[in-house]
């Protein structure tokens, strides 16, 4: 198994940042260290991104013309690298994807992008990696009914939006239950909020519903699960109140229930926010080498 990354087109950011832009570096240190394979794509042309994304958006993103509203929305600062990293994610989302078409898993050490929507960016993701790799699929001929099984702790509204009204494609999400009525909710086709604190037997037990919708008849070629780390009891920005050995037992879950039904499963890593970004890590890194073994046919026990 080859994992896709992009953490070479990196952001310069002042140093109390709250996004983590080293986690991705140190996850691929690791990953390298261990002997895994990883391959960096190239970035996603623009007319891959006009296929799911609004064609002034795109120009504006690229021209560096965002509004001020917009540059605050994505919460990073617009530049030429914001631009190639936010490109280069979607390419490692697609590769990952042709790989667990292709394997039954494939992995990109970042992506799972959920916040962008049709015409912006939000909450630090600027293009719905999701989504463009979706669609590039699509006109590749190599798939057709997909899941999107979001384990982030935020619900992601931007690929709800883009997939909405699309009866191939079904969007899954759990997260912890808004604070307060002031944030953007699109619906997606299930959502399942969670309090805050739910904890891990509560959590695994409204995933195991989950998969079961996931896997309704007829079961998706494709899943795309969005394995947030910020779900962890220790996370800065999730509430979910779930353990390290909680967020190993949900990946394990996942990877093995979609692939014991025979569909292919494409590993992104969305949200993690710990206040010591070692902690993120190897959140990540138990994700990846969950994902390894399952790809090799020996998971290890939920």
């Amino acid at each position: 198994m080859r994992f896709a990354t992009y953490d070479r087109f990196t952001l310069d950011l002042p140093a109390a940042h709250r996004y983590p832009i080293g986690r991705y570096r140190l996850l691929r240190e690791l990953l390298e260290a261990d002997g895994h394979q990883l391959v960096e794509p190239e970035a996603a042309p623009w007319e891959q991104l006009a296929r799911v994304h609004d064609a002034g958006w795109l120009a504006r993103l690229r021209d560096g013309e965002l509004s001020e509203r917009e540059r605050r929305a994505i919460g990073l600062p617009w530049s030429p690298q914001l631009v190639e990293r936010s490109r280069r994610a979607v390419g490692a989302t697609i590769v990952a994807a042709r790989d667990a078409l292709a394997h039954g898993v494939g992995m990109s050490l970042g992506g799972g992008l959920h916040h962008a929507g049709r015409a912006g960016g939000r909450g630090f993701c600027v293009l719905n990696d999701m989504a463009v790799a979706i669609a590039a699929l699509r006109d590749e001929g190599a798939v057709d009914r997909v899941v999107v099984l979001d384990c982030d702790a935020h619900q992601g509204e931007g690929t709800a939006e883009l997939l909405a009204g699309d009866d191939a494609a079904l969007t899954i999400s759990l997260h912890a239950r808004p604070k307060g009525a002031a944030r953007r909710v699109v619906p997606s086709d299930v959502d399942i909020p969670l309090p805050a604190g739910t904890g891990d037997d509560a959590y695994l037990d409204a995933l195991a519903a989950a998969l079961d919708r996931a896997l309704a008849d007829p079961a998706p070629a494709l899943a795309f699960y969005v394995a947030g780390a910020d779900a962890w009891d220790g996370d800065r920005l999730g509430r979910l109140g779930l353990t390290k050995e909680g967020l190993l037992r949900r990946d394990v879950t996942v990877l093995t229930r979609l692939r014991a039904a025979g569909v292919a499963v494409c590993v992104l890593l969305a949200g993690g926010y710990a206040p010591d970004v070692a902690d993120t890590v190897a959140i990540n890194a138990a994700t990846a080498r969950a994902a390894v073994d399952v790809h090799d046919g020996y998971p290890p026990a939920p």
